[in-house]
């Protein structure tokens, strides 16, 4: 299955459909940071209110911070499910993950005993170093105007140069004077 290739409506089977567009709405989006700001959300908020049961054993892990813990909780899978479908916010909410998630260890049991921390601070960074993919710029280079689509095999595009390049390094004034700046 080549994620490139073409959509068959046709011959393709509705399966291969479903995962041609997903993969195609995931890549437009920071989908892994929304996913583990979502996930970091969920032991947040569950742990401070489960009951577990070990036989005739209660463990009940309700904290003062019950409410806060819920908060955040809601909060992270809010930021989660936004960065889904609102990247543009994704510098405000990778950073909000992040505080969210280090808040969340003195508030809800440890940060979700550590899990919800860990995911919540992955999902924040991921959402930081995510950047929009840009199409690709036809360079016109070569002889006669040639772009790099209609270049031949042979054909080397010339470098690009720009107006404010020197030939050489001593001719600025940056570097006169053996390499020393004046301050004033």
């Amino acid at each position: 299955m080549n994620p490139q290739a073409p959509v068959d409506a046709a011959r393709d089977a509705w399966l291969t459909r479903v995962y041609y567009r997903f993969h195609a709405w995931s890549g437009e989006r920071p989908f892994w940071a929304g996913l583990f700001t979502l996930l970091g959300g969920f032991p947040i908020a569950y742990f401070p209110y489960a009951d577990i049961r070990l036989g005739n054993i209660s463990l009940a892990m309700a904290t003062t911070g019950g409410a806060g813990a819920l908060i955040i909780g809601v909060l992270l899978i809010t930021l989660g499910l936004a960065l889904w479908f609102q990247q543009t916010i994704r510098i405000f909410a990778g950073v909000a993950a992040i505080l969210l998630a280090l808040v969340s260890l003195p508030v809800s049991n440890l940060g979700g005993f550590f899990m919800g921390f860990f995911l919540s601070m992955i999902g924040g960074g991921l959402a930081l170093a995510w950047v929009p993919g840009r199409p690709a710029e036809e360079v016109t280079a070569g002889p006669a105007g040639a772009t790099a689509a209609t270049a031949g095999p042979g054909d080397v595009p010339a470098p690009r140069t720009t107006e404010t390049e020197t030939a050489h390094a001593s001719e600025t004034t940056a570097h006169a004077d053996g390499g020393r700046n004046s301050a004033g």
